[in-house]
């Protein structure tokens, strides 16, 4: 197994790490919308999904893959009221690429914010 870190994505806020890699497939932990220095954007979920997207690029990157090897992605909402809001942007994330996606409204996310995903992607 390999940790993946970067500091172009913030940094993890708990024990455990941005990453792994392990058998040829990157498993990222749980992305929210902060900023690399650790900042909440706020704001709509648009404006959230964007952040926690650019999270995910960057780690995806460090782990020498990207979001069209992406196979299946979690997805965390506050409000299930934002998720057509939401669709439309993740959905241009992975122009025409859909991986496997589960997606559940949750009581409460770290820092208060309105989305967190992981991904797993192939190497």
């Amino acid at each position: 197994m390999k940790a993946v870190s970067t500091t172009k994505a913030p940094a993890a806020i708990g024990p455990y790490v941005q990453g792994i890699v392990v058998n040829g497939m990157f498993y990222s932990s749980g992305q929210i919308p902060l900023t690399p220095q650790g900042e909440v954007v706020e704001g709509s979920i648009t404006e959230q999904t964007e952040q926690v997207f650019a999270n995910l690029d960057a780690v995806l990157t460090e782990a020498g893959t990207s979001l069209s090897k992406v196979v299946k992605t979690l997805v965390f909402l506050k409000d299930m009221n934002d998720f057509a809001e939401f669709n439309e942007a993740y959905e241009k994330h992975f122009a025409g690429h859909k991986p496997a996606r589960s997606a559940v409204e949750v009581a409460r996310l770290p820092k208060d914010v309105k989305v967190e995903i992981e991904v797993i992607a192939v190497i």
